[in-house]
């Protein structure tokens, strides 16, 4: 049975030399059995309480620092722990010998995209990640109303596996993919356009006038 599903978005730019428009979908299998990862990590626990106590000691600097090492700190974990996936939990590398630099240069197989991205500029997705990964419960990470993750300094998304995988960007969207994306996520079209405003190709009041014409 189907525990969830996860939607993609396809580029609609003209390419040279036949190059194809890319969805994330691509960098699975279509015929035989494939698999994806998820993860959601956080180094934010705790974060704003250090930094308003920087701030109420007047030390903006060091509450600067702090929130920007949680970040960071965020990012290593995501990092390493993609390195584990690869060559231990999923083991598709399992000889992968990386340097720090290569780490830092993503010079290693597959990829691992986060909804409201390029390659999936939808942050709505981010719920049926949540939801799988139990994230409230396992890492006490939480959604807002806007999709925006917490605590701050959190990380998440998918892990794809495939050879060929690597990032895109989605770019900009007609009216067609949208109406298409809205009935495959169960929207109305004025929803999808709410969530997917950065990257239409089109004025939506100007189409709504058009239509009513």
């Amino acid at each position: 049975d189907e525990i969830a599903r996860f939607h993609t978005l396809r580029q609609q730019i003209q390419k040279s030399n036949g190059k194809p428009n890319l969805a994330l979908s691509d960098f699975v299998s279509e015929t035989a059995p494939d698999y994806i990862g998820a993860f959601a990590v956080t180094a934010g626990h705790g974060e704003l309480e250090i930094a308003k106590r920087f701030k109420d000691a007047g030390d903006d600097y060091s509450a600067i620092l702090a929130t920007a090492l949680a970040d960071r700190l965020a990012e290593a974990f995501a990092e390493r722990l993609h390195k584990e996936v690869r060559t231990q939990l999923w083991g598709y590398a399992a000889n992968e010998a990386t340097s720090v630099d290569e780490l830092i240069a993503e010079q290693y197989q597959g990829i691992r995209p986060a909804p409201g991205y390029p390659a999936q500029p939808d942050h709505t997705e981010k719920a049926t990640l949540f939801r799988l990964l139990n994230a409230g419960e396992n890492a006490g990470m939480a959604l807002t109303e806007s999709y925006a993750m917490t605590p701050p300094a959190s990380v998440s998304g998918l892990y794809f596996g495939h050879p060929g995988s690597h990032y895109f960007g989605v770019g900009k969207i007609d009216r067609d993919q949208v109406a298409d994306y809205a009935t495959r996520k169960g929207w109305d079209l004025d929803t999808a356009e709410k969530w997917l405003a950065p990257i239409l190709n089109y004025d939506p009041g100007v189409k709504a006038r058009e239509s009513a014409a």
